[in-house]
């Protein structure tokens, strides 16, 4: 595969598939058809019509409709086999920054087609021979890409936590790095795409972060989501990426722009370079 062929990858949406996801008049989500069907059942929860699916107004408050779209999430999977709650919570409104208008849980997120948000770590390190990535090795028990090859630290963004505080936490479970440590990590952009899966799509955005780690550390696991880590020469993670299915799908795409910004990627050996770079900023609206 090349780089291109991995943004493309993270970009396999068909909209024709869904229709809108909507709170008042305000889009929150894409909601495939199939899935409108079922919601159809539930009137005091969603309005479904041809052009979208509506929450109901009667459902006036964030508790109220978080409460709502719960229950009827867990009397889907019965039915239906749609994905379990997972006790975690994700903020939904119009985008970044705006109004919360409620929580739904990380389960049901792509069932819905809510734009979910997370933070990814390049840890690295200047050596001798050159800059080197920490790179770990997801846990053969992960449900997502077990054993595949991740960013030395990532994880969803909870609602009601604040990116560098979520990044500090994900970096003591995943890495146990200090939390001073930790909060020298500079941010340096974000990456989206959205990627149909079993049950819906994945609008998803990964705010990007470089932490520079001093020669002597080395991350440990405390949470038993990593199983090893690594030192990759950047050389070796571009070679990979290419090579096709070492890197957890998303990931490529985190290293890809470290590569980029770090200049071991270059538009004179890169003939797709400009829409590589493009590609990792693609924003696929609600």
């Amino acid at each position: 595969m090349s780089f291109l062929d991995h943004i493309r990858a993270c970009n396999a949406h068909a909209p024709r598939n869904f229709r809108p996801f909507l709170c008042g008049s305000t889009r929150i989500g894409r909601i495939r058809h199939d899935v409108a069907a079922w919601l159809a059942g539930f009137p005091d929860v969603f309005v479904v019509e041809d052009d979208g699916v509506r929450l109901y107004p009667g459902l006036d408050s964030g508790p109220t409709r978080s409460a709502a779209i719960d229950a009827v999430a867990v009397e889907l999977r019965h039915r239906y086999g749609t994905p379990a709650l997972r006790g975690e919570r994700y903020r939904v409104g119009a985008g970044w920054g705006q109004t919360e208008l409620f929580t739904i849980d990380r389960g049901v997120v792509s069932l819905f087609g809510i734009r979910a948000y997370g933070v990814h770590v390049n840890g690295f390190v200047r050596t001798p021979d050159g800059v080197r990535l920490w790179v770990a090795r997801r846990a053969l028990g992960r449900p997502v890409a077990p054993g595949k090859l991740d960013n030395l630290i990532a994880g969803g963004q909870p609602a009601h936590l604040s990116l560098m505080d979520n990044l500090v936490k994900e970096a003591a479970e995943e890495a146990n790095v200090p939390e001073p440590l930790a909060r020298t990590a500079r941010p340096v952009g974000a990456i989206s795409y959205c990627l149909d899966d079993e049950w819906g799509a994945k609008p998803d955005t990964m705010f990007c972060y470089d932490l520079e780690l001093p020669p002597g550390f080395v991350p440990v696991n405390t949470d038993g989501e990593v199983e090893s880590f690594a030192l990759m020469a950047p050389s070796e993670a571009a070679a990979r990426i290419k090579a096709g299915g070492d890197f957890k799908f998303n990931v490529n795409l985190v290293v890809t722009d470290f590569l980029i910004r770090h200049g071991f990627l270059n538009p004179d050996d890169e003939p797709d370079y400009v829409e590589i770079v493009s590609g990792l900023r693609v924003f696929h609206s609600e």
